[in-house]
């Protein structure tokens, strides 16, 4: 349980803080247009709203928080915000790496990184590898990551293993289905999107079956610590029933 005093209305609330968010990070290229700057610009101030974002998880007592770094669609974006967009993840973690080990937090990834460029991948690993023995928050970055792709390679692996006999059709189940998932990390609870953008758009599609919706017209730059917490306040306020009365 967490405290916090709503600004809007003074009143405080105690506040059920769910296991698992997954954050869309919308609207770093409007935050540029809107400032007369490149997109490029927009991701790089977006950087800082992900460091306060990972530290508001650890207060709030997350354990694992999920963000939507480059998808399997965004290839087909200009190929100079492409190319700036492989060097964020070693920016970050060349920066940052040190505090997230020092804090406790394991950084895993989910996407296929073998598209990656060679120094994206070195630096994902790393930070993969130094962190794999801590067991806090789980902070999980989709990095040519795509909902569709990610089941259809879970489709292939079970087929695999039902062709050479290791494993019986019948066995299989939503167990096992998300045993081969690539998050590794539990289900989604609560599910953020900025920007004022209302859609999924391919992230965590089997992880998120049962993930309240919190959509929000702040663009990801300006996304600070209160707007994760009234976030967290509107999931409060829903009613999980899981297809029960």
């Amino acid at each position: 349980m967490f405290k916090w005093v709503n600004p809007k209305t003074k009143i405080e609330a105690e506040l059920s803080v769910p296991e698992h968010v997954a954050i869309i990070m919308d609207g770093n290229g409007r935050w540029a247009k809107k400032r007369g700057l490149p997109r490029i610009m927009g991701h790089r101030e977006g950087m800082k709203s992900i460091r306060e974002a990972v530290r508001t998880a650890q207060e709030l007592g997350i354990r694992s928080l999920t963000l939507y770094a480059f998808s399997t669609e965004n290839w087909t974006r200009p190929e100079e915000e492409v190319s700036f967009l492989m060097k964020l993840p070693k920016q970050f973690l060349e920066t940052d790496l040190k505090e997230l080990h020092e804090q406790n937090v394991r950084v895993l990834v989910a996407g296929d990184t073998s598209k990656l460029p060679r120094e994206t991948r070195e630096a994902v690993n790393e930070a993969r590898e130094r962190t794999v023995a801590n067991t806090g928050l789980n902070l999980v970055f989709a990095l040519n990551y795509g909902g569709r792709d990610e089941l259809v390679q879970a489709m292939r692996s079970i087929a695999a293993d039902v062709q050479s006999g290791l494993v019986q059709a019948d066995d299989i189940d939503d167990r096992m289905i998300g045993e081969r998932l690539m998050t590794h990390v539990q289900d989604v609870d609560l599910v953020i999107r900025t920007s004022g953008e209302q859609r999924l758009s391919n992230f965590l599609l089997w992880q998120s079956a049962y993930a309240e919706l919190h959509f929000t017209e702040v663009l990801w730059p300006e996304f600070k610590r209160e707007h994760f917490v009234e976030a967290i306040e509107s999931y409060n306020a829903r009613t999980r029933r899981f297809g029960g009365v």
